[in-house]
């Protein structure tokens, strides 16, 4: 009997491009979905200590839902690192001004907080319409 644990290598990394319609969904869900795209959670060779992960494209994010109150009570806070420079932002003006930020944002922190995570997130492209410029990828859509 072979109790060995299979560990994939580097040269074995297969990523596909899977492309996501946020278009009247949950911020929250649209976000899970595409960090488990990006680590890579969804197929057998995952490994918590490589990059496995997919590219991910998420169109429409500009018509994400917000559940519940979120558009007026969640805000968005950032410092400038000078004295008195916090900078605060609703879900509702951030929607408006800047809606990959906000999908960009909700996805960085789902992913692990290190360069691991940081070399996931390059492989994510956000759009606010429904037009995208990696159609020579050839991505598949993902349902979920």
């Amino acid at each position: 009997m072979n109790n060995t644990t299979y560990s994939v290598k580097k040269s074995e990394i297969e990523s596909k491009w899977y492309i996501i319609d946020a278009e009247d969904r949950p911020l929250g869900r649209v976000a899970t979905e595409t960090a488990k795209l990006l680590r890579g959670k969804h197929k057998p060779t995952y490994t918590p200590n490589l990059d496995v992960g997919d590219h991910v494209i998420i169109i429409n994010c500009g018509k994400v839902a917000l559940t519940g109150k979120k558009l007026d009570q969640k805000v968005y806070r950032h410092h400038s690192g000078y004295i008195g420079g916090m900078k605060e932002i609703t879900a509702r003006d951030l929607l408006n001004k800047n809606p990959e930020k906000m999908m960009m944002l909700a996805v960085k922190g789902m992913l692990p907080h290190n360069s691991l995570g940081r070399q996931m997130l390059k492989k994510l492209r956000v759009y606010a319409g429904s037009e995208h410029e990696n159609a020579a990828q050839k991505p598949e859509v993902w349902n979920f």
